[in-house]
């Protein structure tokens, strides 16, 4: 079987994939992988035949990489879609002379998921965060700037849109291609269990939890308890941060160990405590794999390993995606929320995850629910048996339209039927106030029946 993947310039869309991508091989399927330097030596390793896509990266000005490093939505999205024009003539000449039977595509890779569907072929998304729909996304929490910047970008995207449908792509929307829906197969690499509002998503979805190259397991017994603190490979930048939390925990009775990427030389730390070390990069599984707490962004990849690695955290997301992760693992008990970046906040933080063993016990539960996964084999396998027919019944989602519906309907005829009301009153002056008023709180009321019936039909 021929099968096509695709990513974009990223670790933590990149990674999961690496691990199907070898099993795959494994498989004894014909694997081409479409990735970019950083990624080429995993990617060689696991068998498959890598393909350079690097000289087809648009050239940015310094402003349009700090948006990029500050994860701006539109700034990406206009990268994707300028890398899809790009590649349009290497990517029919690819699809025409191999001639994948499926493509396996990170679900933010436009020029992958765009090909697919251009030419035909059975098409696998590869979610690196959770399944979003319009239950899990209430997960995510955005700061003004990110909303600033989704909202003002909206003109720029659809003008980049327009400048695909050329060359065959007719794209309705940008959500339209990022957004989840149950007819697309889709590969989530977390449990049914810590997947927010699991139930809602049709079995177009395989949760195959954590996908990782890895024989290592949990291994806690030491001498002192030791922290790992990481903030991911994109916003890591946080010089004052990893001092912050040097000063914190420097006279603890533990070991603290620091990865601060290549943004910071590890001389301007100046002569560290004893109990601490700084390193630009670490073997992330194998210091979680004997961690007792983690100081992380909450990105889904770091996150899924340190429970996989039965290790509680200190959640400090900095993004909307990385907030959906950090309320699921406080949710579950294993982790406790940073107040700040002050020094007071991190000790306290890491001091009451390493004296509560709850959080500890709630991470190994949690670990016990990863290992418990199909994993990559079962990836594979949901990739090589594509496409997938969603369910023939309703799924909890088409039930809980049909009730969102309803809701709308009865809503509005209320809505009219007061506003009527006040019209025959003395109070009729003030009827605009009311429906002004209804208008306003329809869409909480709204979230509130939602919730009401998903509780009611999830019983069911």
């Amino acid at each position: 079987m021929k099968i096509a993947l695709f990513s974009i310039p990223a670790h933590g869309h990149t990674n999961p994939m690496i691990a199907v991508c070898a099993e795959l091989v494994k498989r004894g399927n014909e694997v081409r992988f479409y990735s970019f330097a950083d990624f080429e030596e995993k990617i060689r390793k696991t068998g498959a035949q890598y393909i350079s896509c690097d000289s087809f990266l648009p050239e940015l000005t310094q402003k349009q990489e700090e948006k990029i490093k500050r994860v701006s939505t539109t700034e990406m999205t206009i990268t994707d879609i300028k890398t899809t024009l790009r590649m349009n003539e290497f990517l029919e000449n690819e699809f025409e002379t191999f001639a994948p039977d499926v493509v396996y595509c990170d679900s933010v890779c436009f020029w992958g998921k765009l090909s697919a569907w251009k030419y035909n072929v059975p098409l696998v998304v590869s979610t690196s965060t959770f399944a979003f729909n319009r239950f899990s996304s209430t997960y995510m929490k955005y700061s003004f700037s990110e909303m600033f910047d989704m909202i003002f970008g909206l003109s720029k995207i659809k003008k980049e849109l327009n400048s695909l449908k050329p060359y065959g792509y007719n794209v309705k929307s940008a959500l339209s291609l990022v957004q989840s829906d149950n007819s697309t197969d889709s590969v989530v690499y977390t449990s049914k269990n810590f997947q927010p509002y699991a139930d809602t998503f049709s079995s177009c979805y395989a949760f195959v939890g954590p996908s990782l190259l890895t024989e290592k397991i949990p291994q806690k017994e030491k001498d002192c308890p030791l922290v790992y603190v990481s903030m991911g490979t994109v916003i890591n930048d946080r010089p004052q941060f990893y001092k912050n939390c040097i000063e914190a925990l420097k006279d603890e009775n533990l070991d603290l160990i620091i990865s601060c990427g290549n943004s910071i030389e590890i001389g301007s730390f100046g002569k560290l405590p004893e109990n601490v070390k700084v390193f630009k990069y670490v073997d992330q599984l194998d210091v979680l794999s004997r961690a007792d707490a983690f100081i992380t962004h909450c990105g889904m990849n770091s996150v899924s390993e340190s429970l996989f690695m039965a290790a509680p955290m200190v959640l400090f997301p900095q993004t909307g995606e990385q907030e959906a992760v950090a309320r699921r693992a406080k949710e579950i008990g294993a982790g406790e929320r940073l107040n700040s970046e002050g020094i007071e906040d991190i000790k306290k933080a890491v001091m009451k995850i390493l004296s509560d063993k709850s959080y500890s016990d709630a991470a190994e539960k949690c670990s016990r629910d990863f290992r418990s996964c199909s994993g990559a084999k079962g990836a594979a396998e949901f990739i090589e048996t594509a496409p997938h027919a969603s369910d023939t019944e309703k799924t909890l989602l088409d039930k809980l339209n049909v009730y969102n519906v309803i809701f709308r309907v009865i809503y509005s005829i209320l809505q009219i039927a007061v506003v009527v009301f006040f019209c025959f009153t003395p109070l009729r002056k003030y009827a605009w106030i009311f429906g002004v008023l209804a208008g306003v709180f329809s869409y909480p009321a709204g979230k509130i029946f939602q919730n009401i019936a998903y509780k009611k039909l999830s019983k069911n």
